[in-house]
C-alpha cells in the first residue's frame, strides 16, 4: 500500500483487478477528465492529474503507463457512450420519434456529461490523433449506416426531405454547443434551470419543425423539465 492510501497494480499487468484497484483507477479517470477538459491534452500533465486525484504520480504511473495511456482510456469510454444512442436508432422505430429522441438524448448528454464533451471536441480540434482509428473503423460506418435508414424513411415519405449527413451533424453541433460552450451560456443565461428548460423546448420544436413531412401538422413540442 502506498502513503497515499493507493494499492498498486502495472497498468499492462494481466491480473484480475481488485475492488480498490479498480476504484483506484476510477479516481484517476475521473481527476484525468476534469484535468484534460478545463486543459485540453497537450496543456494537462501527469502532475496537476495526480494532484487532482489526490495521488502520487508514481503510484499512478503503476495503474496508467504515460499521459496518453489515461487519455486513450478515457476516450475509448468515451466512444461508447457517445455512439450507443445513434447506434440504437433501428429501421422498426417510428422516424420522427426515433430521431427526436435521438436528439432529446444528445442534449442530455450535454448537460449530464459537459467534460467527456469537451474532452470529445479538444480531441477532434487537435486533428484526432488518437481517436483516428476510432472515427475510421467504428462512427463512420455507423454513421454511413444510420444515414442509409434515415434516406429510406425519407423516400417513404415518413419524414421531411433533408441531407441525412448534415442532419446528424447539425444534432451534434446544437446538442453539444451546451456542454462545449457552457461558460458563455452560463453567462448568457446563469439560471441552469430555465436554461435547459427552454433549451430543450426550442431543439425540439426546431428539429420537430425540420423533420416533419410538409404535408403533417408538426406533432406538439414534448419539452422535458
Amino acid at each position: 500500500m502506498a502513503e497515499d492510501g493507493t494499492a498498486p497494480i502495472p497498468a499492462r499487468s494481466g491480473k484480475r483487478r481488485s475492488r480498490i484497484q479498480e476504484k483506484n483507477r476510477k479516481r484517476i479517470l475521473d481527476a484525468a477528465l476534469d484535468v484534460f477538459a478545463a486543459e485540453g491534452f497537450r496543456g494537462a500533465t501527469l502532475d496537476q492529474i495526480a494532484a487532482r486525484a489526490e495521488m502520487s504520480k508514481p503510484n499512478m504511473l503503476y495503474y496508467f503507463d504515460s499521459k496518453a495511456a489515461i487519455h486513450v482510456a478515457l476516450l475509448n469510454a468515451l466512444m461508447e457512450s457517445w455512439v450507443a444512442p445513434l447506434r440504437a436508432l433501428g429501421a422498426d422505430d417510428p422516424p420522427l420519434e426515433a430521431l427526436m429522441g435521438y436528439v432529446h438524448k444528445k442534449l442530455e448528454m450535454s448537460r449530464t456529461m459537459p467534460r467527456q464533451s469537451r474532452l470529445f471536441a479538444n480531441e477532434v480540434l487537435q486533428g484526432a490523433p488518437r481517436m483516428g482509428p476510432h472515427l475510421e473503423r467504428g462512427l463512420k460506418p455507423l454513421f454511413e449506416e444510420k444515414c442509409a435508414l434515415i434516406r429510406q424513411w425519407i423516400e417513404a415519405g415518413r419524414i421531411a426531405p433533408v441531407a441525412p449527413e448534415h442532419l446528424l451533424m447539425t444534432i451534434w453541433a446544437v446538442t453539444q454547443h451546451y456542454a462545449d460552450f457552457e461558460a458563455q451560456i452560463a453567462v448568457l443565461m446563469p439560471e441552469e434551470r430555465p436554461r435547459w428548460t427552454t433549451a430543450t423546448a426550442h431543439v425540439d420544436a426546431m428539429f420537430r419543425q425540420m423533420l416533419t413531412p410538409p404535408d403533417v401538422p408538426a406533432p406538439p413540442a414534448t419539452p422535458k423539465a
